[in-house]
């Protein structure tokens, strides 16, 4: 869990404004590449781009000087998350401009008789970031001009076939949040999570091809694979654990000090006496 807490802002970086309202944080050498370019204003503690809609051009300049991969995802940035958006950026720009990301992620759930199950995806061998991972059954980042839950929705057809009358009835339980230190750069993302109860005979198939197979286990399996390897995609263990605190499969003293630690902007887990799902 600390694993995905492990950025410390500002550390070397500076912050990075959209106007007068900070939306980032950038490393000294992503800020000398900004200097010099239109509408781009550099002080001393911060950069400043003075026409917000300009920032889809400057990302575009960047991937073509090869300091991230273009995406072709368009994503909103706005300066609080319930912010309205200020300007878009392509999606694989966002960790080198420190700018937070809003995404979903669903625990697919089934019940039976010897107890919860939960739908385990293993992500494609060809995906951009963390190739073979485990995942969740539903995940994906928050494209420009959609929500949570139209996300949720879209991705759920996308990834394992879930029809959008099923999809819509899965539950918010929490929003996570986490700033972690990546490869590709600053991940400040904020996590929507939802549990949707999938009836037993629904078989998920991946309708895009990110999903290599999917794989339905008790849910002590999934708790043992997150407490002992990081075959998990980093993100998914977190929503894990959350899922796992809420069915009480951690002892309560630990338990405790992992409720303080995944505490995030806001949640709707439950309290102790609180009926599982």
């Amino acid at each position: 869990m600390l694993a995905c807490n492990n950025a410390e802002l500002p550390g070397e970086r500076i912050p990075f404004c959209l106007g007068d309202q900070p939306v980032g944080w950038v490393l000294p050498r992503i800020a000398a590449v900004l200097d010099g370019m239109a509408g781009i204003k550099r002080s001393g503690d911060r950069v400043t781009l003075t026409a917000p809609a300009s920032l889809a051009s400057i990302a575009r300049a960047l991937s073509e000087r090869g300091l991230y991969r273009w995406r072709g995802e368009a994503f909103d940035v706005r300066a609080k998350p319930d912010g309205l958006p200020l300007t878009q950026i392509d999606r694989g720009a966002i960790p080198l401009f420190g700018i937070q990301a809003t995404g979903v992620h669903v625990n697919g759930l089934v019940r039976r008789d010897g107890g919860l199950h939960l739908w385990v995806a293993r992500r494609a061998m060809d995906k951009l970031l963390d190739p073979g991972k485990l995942d969740h059954i539903v995940a994906g980042g928050v494209p420009a001009g959609l929500g949570p839950v139209g996300t949720l929705v879209k991705e759920a057809a996308e990834e394992a076939a879930i029809p959008p009358e099923l999809a819509s009835m899965a539950v918010p339980v929490g929003v996570i949040a986490y700033a972690m230190e990546r490869p590709e750069g600053l991940r400040r993302d904020l996590v929507h999570c939802y549990d949707l109860v999938l009836p037993e005979d629904f078989i998920p198939f991946a309708a895009d091809g990110e999903v290599e197979a999917f794989e339905l286990w008790p849910l002590a399996r999934a708790f043992d694979a997150v407490r002992d390897t990081d075959d998990f995609k980093f993100n998914v263990n977190l929503v894990l654990i959350d899922l796992f605190l809420r069915q009480r499969l951690i002892e309560e003293k630990e338990a405790d000090d992992l409720r303080v630690m995944i505490g995030g902007v806001e949640s709707n887990r439950p309290g102790r006496d609180a009926d599982r799902v």
